[in-house]
């Protein structure tokens, strides 16, 4: 099972491939791989999901260069590349510092 550390080193190389649904949420998002990528320097544990559907998960916080906050829901299968199940911009209404419910 991938560990945070493993998680911000693919994204951070790009190392990461998309579920379908993760593709579909990053191009009507406006998300692109390069701010993916700039997300992953500084990476922080928001839930973990051990019992998941489809395996272990955990959805992470990154920022961007220019401060656009993103929530990247991943496996953390032992695979490869890092697989990206959704992602989106969390609602600062629904989340406090972006890292807590609210």
């Amino acid at each position: 099972m991938k560990t945070l550390d493993e998680v911000q080193r693919q994204l951070l190389a790009g190392e990461f491939d998309f579920s379908d649904h993760a593709f579909l949420r990053a191009v009507e998002r406006n998300i692109g791989d390069s701010e993916i990528i700039e997300a992953g320097n500084r990476v922080f544990s928001v839930e973990e999901y051990e019992d998941a559907r489809y395996g272990p998960s955990a959805l992470v916080l990154g920022f961007t260069l220019v401060g656009r906050p993103l929530h990247l829901l991943v496996s953390l299968s032992d695979t490869r590349l890092l697989r990206i199940i959704t992602l989106y911009e969390p609602d600062p209404g629904q989340w406090e510092d972006f890292i807590r419910r609210r």
